[in-house]
């Protein structure tokens, strides 16, 4: 699903102009980023939850060049973990052996 589809579905659900649920979606999701990128963490409830965390610095091999080490400094990445909800309903997804 992309963004234009969430407008799309949102807008004729609702009965607002595409064009307001774009702003609407649109600055939610330049919130989100924002309160991210300063190291907040952004909770959805029933959605999941964004964090900021810092992985550890670790050495990397070229496949091509396994001889080689490659030193990977640490960084900040984000993480999303699903809401209880959505685990559920993913789960679901899961194929019966």
């Amino acid at each position: 699903m992309t963004k234009r589809d969430l407008v799309v579905r949102i807008s004729s659900e609702t009965g607002l102009i595409q064009q307001d649920v774009l702003a609407v979606v649109q600055k939610t999701l330049d919130y989100i980023s924002e309160a991210v990128s300063k190291g907040k963490t952004v909770e959805l409830r029933n959605f999941g939850v964004f964090e900021v965390k810092i992985r550890k610095a670790r050495v990397g091999r070229n496949p091509n060049k396994p001889e080689n080490d490659v030193k990977i400094p640490p960084r900040a990445v984000v993480k999303f973990k699903p809401g209880k909800e959505m685990k559920e309903a993913v789960i679901q997804l899961t194929p019966q052996e």
